[in-house]
């Protein structure tokens, strides 16, 4: 017992503090709860949507100061007409417009089923300048028949702030119409400091069906 309390003294400073070398993965047993005011890192889902031959899917709740990280994921995402661009914009009114400027980059990778296309391209007509319109995150178009749809995600981040513009990143796999699959890449700024406080999506033409889920992610700091 000695050497057990000599071991343990000699990670404790004068000051009474554990050293970080005290805490290990076997050095705490049986916890059953933590202080609330510990972090300890999260995915809160805020809320999920659902369209159903819909023009927009809009989050007008939920995006404020709680959390410095925003993530949408986006499930089985199919147009109602073929090949149509899965697209996005941000409000700073809660949705009375969605016309934040935005300035960005896209790419994406592609092959068919045949296996005698494929490619590496930065896709210019896909990328923002200082444009209020709706950004694509597909970067070419989703195919509209029956097994054909869209998949992914995009962060946002820091959305509440008054200081920084806000950045995102988006990355989505999805069927293209003729058979390819697209891996598409979009990342870029609102360039504005006010706060974004709401989200639409929607396709560059037509209704739309799939689910988007929206989350708060805690960061540990």
């Amino acid at each position: 017992m000695g050497s057990i309390t000599r071991s343990f003294a000699n990670n404790i400073t004068t000051s009474g503090v554990l050293l970080p070398a005290s805490l290990v993965n076997n050095s705490i047993a049986n916890v059953t709860s933590y202080n609330a005011s510990l972090i300890t890192g999260n995915m809160v889902l805020i809320s999920s949507q659902t369209a159903s031959n819909s023009a927009s899917i809009s989050f007008t709740t939920g995006i404020n100061s709680t959390y410095k990280e925003y993530q949408f994921y986006f499930i089985d995402i199919h147009p109602r007409t073929n090949s149509m661009e899965f697209q996005f914009n941000m409000s700073t009114d809660s949705g009375s417009n969605y016309n934040v400027t935005k300035t960005s980059t896209a790419f994406l990778a592609y092959a068919n089923e045949a296996n005698t296309d494929a490619a590496l391209i930065y896709d210019t007509s896909k990328d923002l300048a200082q444009s209020t319109g709706f950004q694509t995150i597909s970067a070419g178009g989703v195919g509209g028949e029956a097994d054909e749809s869209l998949a992914g995600s995009m962060s946002l981040f820091n959305p509440s702030s008054t200081t920084y513009v806000k950045h995102f990143i988006s990355t989505s796999q999805f069927y293209m119409s003729a058979d390819y699959t697209h891996n598409a890449y979009v990342a870029g700024y609102g360039n504005t400091t006010s706060a974004v406080n709401a989200v639409r999506f929607q396709m560059s033409s037509g209704n739309f069906d799939g689910t988007i889920l929206l989350y708060g992610i805690v960061w540990l700091v």
